[in-house]
């Protein structure tokens, strides 16, 4: 059986935000784009919390920069679901995340999970949104995931959610 590739990061200089999904979904990894499993929120969640001007397409990742947004994900390997992650996976994503962030210094990191995020960051009792900890000198905001298996959100309240995070990255860019 042939290695599935790995799904790369969509990174450029001067992102506003860069955000950070736990893994790859199955689907994203056969297709090579990021967000790409059917029933996934995201690309409808961007346009709707401002961050596009229009709802993109799995396979138009590519021009996320020109919106300034990059993606990358904490594990690079593809699973069915978030949760057959070992804790170690998530750890060494985070090192590598690190290293991701001071070399591209988006304005803000978004990540999407929070379940992932306290795992990956050692960070048990975190919450939704601003962190009081910096990720290589950069402020931290945590989301819902927006994966079709995250039933707990509906799409306002992912919206609502992510529009948040987009009025703290226009405070930090209009500075």
């Amino acid at each position: 059986m042939a290695a599935r590739p790995v799904l790369g990061p969509i990174l450029a200089e001067g992102l506003e935000v860069l955000f950070v999904g736990v893994n790859p979904s199955l689907r994203s990894a056969q297709v090579g784009h990021h967000f790409a499993r059917p029933g996934n929120r995201f690309w409808p969640t961007l346009h709707a919390a401002g961050f596009t001007p229009r709802r993109l397409r799995p396979d138009e990742d590519h021009e996320l920069p020109t919106h300034g947004i990059g993606v990358t994900n904490l594990a690079s390997r593809a699973t069915r679901a978030a949760d057959e992650l070992a804790v170690d996976e998530l750890r060494a994503g985070a090192t590598e995340l690190e290293r991701i962030v001071q070399r591209y210094r988006p304005w803000l990191v978004a990540i999407v999970g929070l379940t992932a995020y306290r795992s990956a960051f050692s960070r048990p009792k975190a919450t939704l949104g601003l962190q009081p900890e910096e990720l290589g000198g950069r402020p931290v905001w945590v989301l819902p995931n927006p994966s079709g298996l995250n039933a707990h959100y509906k799409p306002a309240d992912f919206a609502r959610l992510y529009a948040q995070a987009r009025t703290y990255v226009d405070t930090l860019t209009s500075s």
